[in-house]
């Protein structure tokens, strides 16, 4: 009668066990599903932020380039106005 008992007991442990471990794959197999869902949104957030980057660092670079011409346009102006305007005050005082 004990080992009747016994292998009852056993065999309904082992019942057990087996469906929470059936349970725990199930979930664990969502949280997977959830986790790759998860991290393919985010590479491809990650491939766009990478384009605007890029696209962005292209502008700058532009603007820069624009910048430093305009810069030399100025300077250029200022010269050439300042050497007129000391020529005109000479004949003005003179």
């Amino acid at each position: 009668m004990m080992r009747k008992n016994t292998w009852a007991r056993l065999a309904l442990a082992v019942v057990l066990s087996l469906h929470l471990t059936a349970c725990k794959d199930t979930k664990t197999l969502q949280e997977n599903e959830q986790l790759k869902a998860q991290v393919a949104e985010l590479q491809k957030e990650n491939g766009q932020l990478g384009n605007d980057l890029q696209t962005l660092t292209a502008a700058r670079d532009a603007l820069t380039k624009e910048n430093e011409a305009l810069k030399a346009e100025v300077k250029a102006l200022k010269t050439k106005h300042s050497g007129t305007k000391a020529a005109s005050r000479k004949r003005r005082r003179g």
